[in-house]
């Protein structure tokens, strides 16, 4: 099976599972089940996001939790006053997106680690000033808290993931996908050969914090009670980072199968070993670099070879 019959197949897949997942309000009347698959639809489209930029098109954004923030902040924001909470997330998502193209062009100067760090530094002003700015905490009215329904939050991160899914699997097919693939292997040789790098660098960036966005804004909508900062923290970016490298970046699986690996684990730890889940996380993410760079993905695949050589 080709590279693209396969990826094809896995957001078959992928699509199918999440269409199951519609039927789960219906069967799981508890609250903290429905809570739990949540955050798993939400981290799958915050991994996406970051793979689109990091995986396929080879630039790191240590930042990418200022895009999430910003379209939280925008779409509660807008939300809370009123505006149906669809067109609220898209309004976040085109406020991410192009504060992302203003400053893509100067920042895309900046290659391999100085690119990394210049994002982390974006990302930390933003915190510090929202944190400074805004109030310390936003709850939401009397009236929207009486009618708060997890479901509708559920439905809503249930299509968010779709999208994510489906827009990287556009992407990877397509002739941009392949061309950013050429950047993320070997700029100069791209270039040389006709890739426009600035361009195709900017549309990954668009594209990834666009879904980022939109991210922040189910973030924002989620919450009863919520701190602004809270979104622009780089936890956001470095779950980001951990789903899709234990899953493997650069793939279309990858990130959602490193998002419902890290929830999980994350949930168990966190009340099990709660003094040393972090320190845990930290090991393992350090052991997948070191002894599998491709995650679980790339596990899944010496699995398979393994199997072959002893059938024959």
């Amino acid at each position: 099976m080709t590279a693209a019959r396969r990826e094809r197949a896995w957001a078959i897949g992928i699509l199918a599972g999440l269409g199951g997942l519609a039927f789960l309000p219906l069967v799981a009347r508890r609250d903290d089940v429905l809570n739990f698959v949540f955050l798993i639809l939400l981290s799958i489209t915050l991994a996406q996001s970051w793979n689109i930029v990091a995986g396929y098109a080879g630039q790191v954004n240590l930042g990418h939790a200022a895009f999430f923030g910003l379209g939280a902040l925008l779409a509660r924001s807008l939300w809370i006053g009123g505006t149906p909470i669809v067109l609220a997330m898209l309004a976040g998502a085109a406020l991410a997106t192009s504060f992302a193209l203003v400053i893509g062009a100067p920042a895309f100067r900046l290659r391999g680690a100085y690119f990394a760090i210049g994002t982390l530094a974006l990302g930390e002003i933003l915190r510090t000033t929202v944190g400074n700015v805004l109030p310390e905490i936003s709850t939401l009215p009397t009236a929207t808290i009486a009618g708060y329904r997890l479901a509708h939050r559920y439905y809503v991160a249930l299509a968010l993931a779709a999208v994510s899914v489906v827009t990287v699997a556009a992407l990877a097919g397509s002739r941009a996908g392949l061309g950013m693939q050429a950047i993320r292997e070997d700029e100069p040789a791209a270039e040389a050969s006709g890739v426009g790098a600035l361009r195709l660098k900017l549309t990954a960036l668009a594209l990834s914090t666009g879904l980022a966005g939109l991210a922040g804004g189910l973030f924002g909508y989620y919450h009863i009670s919520y701190y602004p900062s809270h979104a622009f923290s780089p936890t956001w970016t470095f779950d980001a980072l951990l789903m899709t490298f234990i899953g493997g970046v650069g793939t279309l699986h990858g990130p959602v199968l490193g998002a419902i690996l890290y929830i999980v684990l994350k949930e168990y730890l966190a009340v099990r070993w709660v003094d040393f889940h972090l320190l845990i996380f930290g090991a393992l993410f350090i052991a997948i670099v070191l002894l599998l760079p491709g995650g679980l993905v790339q596990a899944a695949a010496r699995g398979r070879r393994l199997f072959a050589r002893r059938e024959v």
